[in-house]
């Protein structure tokens, strides 16, 4: 994946004090998500079928 420019705050973070801020990027075959407090550490990268998956097993979890 080329790195993303398209980075955006996730609509379920936190809205308080900023503690939990997630940002997402994606292209036509990959999400990428990073901690927005510390972008340039690593970043996860999902290819974009999986993504839904993804989501769902954090959600059970």
């Amino acid at each position: 994946m080329i790195t993303p420019t398209n980075w955006r705050k996730s609509s379920y973070s936190d809205g308080g004090d900023g503690n939990d801020c997630v940002e997402i990027a994606n292209s036509p075959t990959h999400v990428a998500i990073r901690d927005s407090k510390t972008p340039a550490d690593h970043t996860l990268t999902i290819p974009t079928g999986a993504f839904t998956t993804f989501i769902e097993t954090l959600k059970d979890a």
